[in-house]
């Protein structure tokens, strides 16, 4: 397990600024980003915010379904190495699950789009269903939905303080990014969101 630096709680940028300034970016530069950049998207996406186990993100019967995966390419992230890691919350660590750059096969499992391979991360947010299902059955399907939709603005408006640029992907074969993330199979993926530096 690989224990990520702590994250910052105060910013210079202002929620409106971050709002404003949002959008989605399909054109970034080959820098790398820095872990505690990694660190703190995490940390906004599906991270804890206080002892108690409440998260970044608010979560139907606090039951938190999502996982949140992110790959790495090479030189993707300085200070680590090249492959798909999984975030462990309770830890605010990463797990390395697979030793290999995935984007090319990430963008070709989304309908051949390209673009998100020059990225040097893209994060997979994934739904555990039956965590929240089990109390809420159907309807628990559309409180999974509503919480990646938090989730990803989360780490639009994160990405966006840290002068990076988010990409987001709904268009893709889900086995086959299940496949190419090898994912266990009752993680099934939501959105992908391409990260890095605006070309």
């Amino acid at each position: 397990m690989f224990h990520l630096p702590p994250p910052r709680k105060r910013g210079e940028v202002s929620l409106e600024e971050a709002i404003t300034r949002r959008r989605t970016v399909r054109s970034f530069l080959p820098d790398a980003v820095d872990l505690s950049e990694l660190s703190q998207l995490l940390w906004s996406t599906n991270g804890l915010v206080d002892p108690s186990g409440r998260r970044a993100i608010p979560s139907a019967g606090a039951l938190y379904p999502l996982e949140v995966y992110v790959a790495v390419g090479r030189e993707g992230v300085k200070g680590l190495e090249v492959g798909v890691y999984r975030y462990v919350v309770e830890d605010h660590a990463l797990l390395r699950t697979l030793d290999r750059d995935v984007r090319k096969a990430l963008a070709q499992a989304s309908l051949w789009q390209m673009w998100m391979a020059e990225a040097p991360i893209t994060f997979a947010l994934c739904a555990e269903y039956k965590r929240t299902t089990v109390k809420y059955r159907e309807r628990g399907l559309r409180y999974v939905m509503m919480e990646v939709g938090h989730a990803a603005q989360n780490l639009f408006l994160q990405a966006v303080c840290l002068g990076l640029g988010a990409g987001i992907v709904g268009a893709f074969y889900d086995e086959e990014v299940k496949s190419v993330l090898s994912l266990p199979e009752d993680h099934e993926p939501l959105l992908l969101m391409p990260v890095g530096h605006p070309a």
